[in-house]
């Protein structure tokens, strides 16, 4: 575990650096503070900053000179005492264009500030899209285009919006801060058009300078397109602070909170009790014990379904639902109070899968968030699971969990693979947030299992050719197979491509998950919690 959170902080301290030193100092040079120097000015140092899809784009774009987290620096963090979402454009990094994945970081932004009622503040510093990759970025429902749309949706639904003009604002990007409830123009250093000095020379023949056609004094002075200038960054970033010093308070959803109490085991120990090699069982409640107050946890049916673990805790003082897999072998019981088979870890069987069904439906009752802890390989396959309802139990509790209306909160702990993936509210289920530990592996099943499963098939395929693999043949394929595979069920993986947020110190879970169930407090609950047509 060590070795992995040494990977995790040499990652970070990289990644932070966005395009690079130098880049970093021809910025200082132009007098503009970076993305992250931008951040730190703006928010309450005492108080947490939970950054949003870091590793975005870690490993992609390799021969367009890389994305570092994506070209934008996403969080959730505290101005003037308000939780708020804010969005900065790195300059560092190509400008701060949007590459595909850049588009893709911004709308989970700002669906992260329409879930949980937060305003969102963008610092806007960016060259448009980036053109060589237009046709992945442009067009489509979830491209480009779709982030207009969503400033109107949350304007529409009174979540306050603020942009801040800190560099290029260009083409249709222009419309990001117009588009928001206030925005606000750095002298000298921002500016904003529809078309820039080269391409009016181009369409129209016009010779015009950037600072004349869309600098601060023509967009406050004469059109009237943003709202006020200011000398410098901080002077603009100050505004923003008495922006929200003044908003008026929001209203919650009402999740109860007591005060906040320690683990009374020693989470460190959590280092202790993880196996390194992923297939090794090992007690999830040990885990659990160590993230809860007081080590407190209320199980609910505790032994029946025991594959899953399902309780009520507190973290941070946020009363929780806790639904997690349990990884050490278990007994089943029959009707007779007898032990019947042995259960393998990590895997969901139908009892547990009714269990966990009926539980998610009674935090829903109780308006209790959920947190859903993932190590888990699937659910049971094979004749007497099939013959017991094995997909009816697991589509029940998929329904359960996709219909709640309480917030959900993932942590990918260990393994998650296939369908238990899907049941355990994996990302298409819309968490609130969804965390991986550096222990953490999601696909469709493990590597050993599809690196077999492959070669069966291009065995099969080869023998029917009349061309059958040697021995030899066959181990290097596997060989192939299984680094390929292996390499796709990194968390790191996961992260570049958003299908996490953010990959975390086990230590840093309970703060955030905290923050994050803060945040979902400011959206009350409106709607009714219906299951639908549910398998019996």
């Amino acid at each position: 575990m060590q070795t992995l959170l040494d990977e995790l902080a040499q990652r970070t301290t990289k990644t932070q650096l966005g395009g690079g030193q130098r880049k970093i100092d021809a910025q200082h040079k132009k007098g503009k503070l970076t993305a992250r120097e931008r951040i730190t000015y703006l928010t309450d140092s005492e108080k947490p900053f939970v950054e949003i899809g870091l590793f975005t784009g870690e490993g992609m774009y390799a021969e367009h000179g890389g994305c570092p987290s994506g070209g934008v620096v996403v969080g959730i963090g505290y101005v003037s005492g308000r939780q708020c979402v804010v969005v900065a454009n790195d300059a560092t990094v190509k400008a701060g264009a949007w590459f595909p994945i850049t588009a893709k970081k911004n709308l989970r932004a700002q669906e992260i500030a329409m879930e949980n009622h937060l305003p969102i503040i963008y610092l806007v510093d960016s060259a448009g899209v980036y053109l060589p990759l237009q046709d992945e970025v442009f067009a489509d429902k979830e491209h480009f285009g779709r982030t207009f749309r969503n400033n109107a949706h949350l304007s529409a639904m009174g979540i306050l919006q603020v942009a801040a003009i800190m560099g290029s604002c260009v083409a249709g990007g222009a419309y990001l801060p117009i588009m928001s409830d206030e925005s606000l123009i750095v002298e000298g250093t921002g500016s904003i058009f529809l078309a820039g000095p080269y391409l009016v020379k181009a369409s129209i023949g016009e010779d015009v300078d950037a600072e004349t056609l869309g600098g601060a004094t023509t967009h406050t002075d004469i059109s009237g397109v943003v709202d006020n200038k200011y000398p410098d960054d901080k002077s603009c970033l100050d505004a923003i602070k008495r922006i929200f010093d003044k908003l008026g308070h929001h209203q919650t959803a009402g999740f109860d909170r007591a005060v906040p109490a320690l683990p009374a085991k020693n989470p460190q120990d959590i280092f202790q009790i993880l196996p390194a090699d992923r297939v090794k069982p090992y007690d999830m409640q040990e885990v659990v014990d160590r993230l809860v107050d007081n080590s407190a946890f209320d199980a609910y049916k505790p032994d029946y379904g025991q594959t899953l673990l399902c309780g009520y805790a507190r973290i941070d003082g946020w009363a929780v639902g806790i639904v997690a897999n349990q990884r050490k072998v278990v007994k089943a019981k029959g009707r007779t109070g007898q032990p019947t088979e042995m259960q393998m870890g990590g895997v969901i069987y139908g009892d547990a899968a009714d269990k966990a069904a009926r539980f998610i439906m009674n935090c829903n009752q109780k308006r209790i968030p959920l947190v859903f802890l993932q190590d888990v390989s699937g659910f049971m396959v094979g004749s007497r699971a099939e013959q017991g309802g094995i997909i009816k139990d697991g589509a029940k509790m998929v329904s359960a969990m996709a219909n709640s209306v309480v917030p959900k909160f993932t942590v990918v702990i260990g393994n998650s693979y296939g369908a238990g993936n899907y049941a355990m509210c994996g990302k298409a289920y819309d968490p609130r947030l969804m965390l991986a530990w550096p222990t953490a592996q999601m696909a469709v099943m493990s590597g050993a299992s599809a690196a077999k499963t492959l070669l069966q098939i291009q065995v099969s395929a080869q023998k029917a050719k009349g061309q059958p693999m040697t021995p030899d043949e066959e181990q290097a394929q596997l060989d192939k197979i299984t680094d390929q595979y292996n390499a796709q069920l990194s968390p790191y993986f996961a992260a570049a491509r958003l299908w996490v947020d953010a990959i975390i110190d086990p230590l840093q879970t309970r703060q955030i998950l905290s923050e994050g169930i803060a945040a979902a407090n400011h959206a009350p609950i409106t709607k009714a919690y219906s299951v639908g047509v549910i398998q019996t």
